[in-house]
């Protein structure tokens, strides 16, 4: 694989959050992008107005229009897409070299000092925040986010090629082909148990990462982490610890003591201690490669977060609709908790759309201790991706195992009028799945009814 001397790319997946970062990039390069995703979307959208050719159902595309003994063709393939799927089938079966994505990161990578973020969750919020900085320091570096980050209307920034900001993927092990400069985990709580068959693999597979550094690299960790590393957090034993800390529905506030002084008023548009936490890390990376407290300080001002983290769709006097992208029992309990700390007398609800049956499967009884906690609970059929249904997992199962009076299963159509019945201010929507592309019209029929 030549990153260099390439003509065409042909992303199978191109859809997809980290598939279509990298599609951008190729673009970026003038290489001719080709793609298949069989969902039209806003991310495909805009891939094509940037000049992508995207195919939507794969009997349209002439897989011998490629050449595979021609270097200069790469083939990309998300792993969400199974092996036997006739389209990645056909490529292989006509003799094409095809690649993951974490594949051609990797390559990529080897040009540009490498910092990787990892976690089970806050990779993303922590990338954005660290590349936004980067970006207001005017530095060269190239970003691939697992989000959308709100100030660019993009998961992807390109300014030349100093660095690359990464979020480390740990599903399919992605995360184990960087060699990274600066290294940060965020957190490391059983997921993916699909991969790693249980939570002692998993942290192996993060100890591993770990022991990728390059020598002399920084490496750097939540307090809550078990890796051996300089630790960030709110406790005695973080080297960077966030103290004074104050936030409300708009902000996060807060000090930040480190290893060589302290960092006062630090304020971000981000509420809770989960985000206190992502910025923390990120700032911290940003002291170790040089750049100043005031760029750092006057950056944090100006980030306006991720699409679907802690993201208000409503905020009126009398009606509250939250989005987020929590999908793990652990980000729910984050939400609950900094719900709870901006409106504690408040009666909460919340809307799930369990993500991959695997992973309903494997938290079943987390998930249903999590979500009791609110005060009413919807509850919509588990989102597949890219599995099969499980024999006996549904969402029927989780909602009897949720210690509630005050819970329903429903259609995505249903959400909007079981909202207004039960009548609650504050509402959140939560899922990884395709229940963010429902917010806007669950918004406009809230609003309506306002």
């Amino acid at each position: 694989m030549n990153i260099s001397s390439l003509n065409s790319v042909f992303f199978i997946g191109i859809g997809g959050i980290g598939m279509s970062g990298l599609a951008k990039y190729f673009l970026d390069k003038n290489v001719k992008v080709y793609g298949y995703d069989k969902d039209s979307s806003i991310i495909t959208k805009d891939l094509i107005n940037k000049g992508a050719n995207i195919f939507h159902n794969y009997t349209d595309i002439d897989i011998s229009k490629f050449n595979s003994n021609d270097d200069s063709n790469l083939i990309i393939y998300t792993p969400a897409v199974q092996m036997n799927h006739p389209l990645l089938a056909g490529f292989v079966k006509q003799g094409f070299d095809i690649f993951k994505r974490a594949e051609v990161i990797e390559q990529i990578s080897k040009k540009s000092k490498c910092i990787a973020i990892a976690g089970t969750h806050g990779k993303t919020t922590t990338t954005s925040i660290l590349a936004h900085i980067f970006n207001e320091a005017d530095f060269s570096f190239l970003a691939f986010v697992g989000g959308i980050m709100e100030n660019y209307n993009s998961n992807y920034i390109y300014s030349g090629d100093d660095y690359i900001i990464v979020e480390a993927d740990e599903f399919d092990k992605s995360f184990l082909r960087l060699n990274p400069d600066f290294a940060c985990i965020t957190s490391m709580d059983v997921d993916h148990l699909d991969v790693y068959q249980d939570s002692t693999k998993l942290i192996e597979a993060f100890r591993e990462f770990k022991n990728n550094l390059k020598p002399g690299g920084f490496i750097l960790s939540n307090e809550n982490v078990e890796i051996d590393s300089i630790k960030y957090g709110i406790g005695n034993d973080a080297k960077y610890k966030a103290v004074n800390i104050n936030h409300t529905s708009q902000y996060s506030k807060f000090d930040l003591q480190h290893i060589n002084g302290e960092i006062k008023n630090i304020k971000v548009q981000l509420p809770g201690l989960h985000n206190i936490m992502n910025t923390v890390a990120a700032v911290t990376i940003a002291l170790e490669v040089g750049i100043t407290e005031e760029l750092i300080l006057n950056a944090i001002s100006t980030f306006k977060g991720v699409e679907r983290r802690f993201s208000y769709t409503i905020n009126e006097e009398s009606l509250v609709l939250i989005d987020d992208y929590a999908h793990h029992p652990e980000e729910i309990k984050q939400v609950y908790s900094t719900l709870k700390s901006i409106y504690p007398k408040e009666k909460l609800l919340v809307v799930f759309q369990p993500h991959l049956f695997s992973r309903t499967r494997d938290l079943m009884d987390e998930f249903a201790t999590e979500l009791s906690k609110f005060d009413a609970v919807i509850l919509l059929e588990i989102y597949p991706a890219r599995e099969k249904p499980i024999h006996g997992i549904n969402s029927q199962l989780l909602l009897s195992k949720i210690d509630l009076e005050n819970k329903i299963l429903c259609s995505k159509s249903e959400i909007s009028n079981l909202i207004k019945g039960i009548g609650y201010k504050i509402n959140v929507t939560l899922g990884a799945g395709d229940i963010g592309n429902e917010v806007q019209q669950i918004k406009q029929e809230l609003e309506y009814a306002i």
